[in-house]
């Protein structure tokens, strides 16, 4: 089973007091790359987050955003009174030397301030984190899931294009038959320009044709490019997902259609070859998105 490594996944939490809103976003990456968005409260959980996203998501460029919404509680709050003394001071300094009219209501702003108002610090109690990790698993699964389909998707793709190597693979079958002929023709007649029909050592003629014909010999080629697809097939219909294995698999598939490619000596083979490397390549690219 497949699973692409781009996800999505969203859960939120009410608790008495505020709503957190968690967000897992996944891309593709060769390791384990995570950007936390956490709020101050949750941070000291960060590691335990880290954990739970390396255990479920293995890999990728993950992102989590965990946002907590008091827009409907009375937080509690200190003022700095010092500090927002400290700007009306400066506000009113700054207005005398730029010889400004110096508003007296200003407070509203001077509250917007950094630092002039506080939130009370407060500890995360076990009980609240219990249910915030409930949630935090929540998303997490909805993007594994996410994954899932989008692998489903790229299988279906897969399935159809190793399909189409396989195809081209056969069709190369009667164009080595007819290569052979072609090979002795040309060679029989470069040999005759040369020297003549009748010096022509036909048992000699006949064993330099067979040395040549076993160097360009693609059987075992076309056995092992067959196989290998045979595996690409099989590695994808494992329980897990299999990216890396699936990229080294593809390795092998492309290696022997280069050396049939090379040996081809046709051009109608090599036709198919570019086709067949045509796909394979289709499959590569998306093979980076594979968990």
């Amino acid at each position: 089973m497949l699973k692409s490594m781009t996800g999505f996944g969203k859960a939120e939490c009410q608790l008495p007091d505020e709503k957190i809103s968690i967000e897992i976003k996944t891309l593709n990456s060769k390791q384990f790359d995570i950007l936390s968005r956490v709020h101050g409260l949750y941070k000291q959980k960060e590691l335990d987050i880290r954990a739970m996203l390396l255990k479920k998501l293995e890999r990728g460029k993950i992102e989590i955003t965990l946002t907590v919404d008091q827009s409907n509680t009375a937080a509690n709050y200190s003022l700095n009174k010092g500090l927002a003394k400290k700007y009306f001071d400066e506000i009113k300094s700054l207005s005398d030397e730029l010889q400004l009219e110096f508003e007296n209501d200003i407070i509203p702003s001077i509250l917007k301030l950094p630092d002039v108002l506080q939130a009370e610090d407060r500890e995360l109690d076990e009980t609240t984190w219990e249910q915030v990790q409930l949630s935090v698993m929540e998303a997490i699964n909805k993007c594994d899931e996410f994954r899932a389909i989008e692998g489903k998707n790229l299988e279906v793709d897969f399935i159809n294009r190793i399909g189409l190597i396989l195809g081209f693979l056969d069709q190369i079958t009667p164009f080595e038959e007819e290569r052979i002929d072609k090979i002795k023709t040309k060679f029989r007649k470069d040999l005759s320009d040369v020297v003549g029909n009748k010096k022509i050592d036909e048992n000699r003629f006949e064993q330099e044709i067979i040395y040549y014909l076993e160097k360009i010999d693609i059987t075992e080629e076309k056995v092992r490019l067959k196989n290998n697809c045979e595996y690409f097939l099989q590695a994808m219909a494992e329980n897990q997902s299999n990216g890396k294995k699936l990229n080294f698999i593809c390795q092998e598939i492309g290696r022997e259609i280069n050396t049939i490619g090379s040996k081809a000596n046709d051009s109608e083979i090599q036709k198919l070859v570019v086709q067949m490397k045509d796909e394979l390549e289709k499959i590569k690219e998306q093979m980076f998105n594979i968990l």
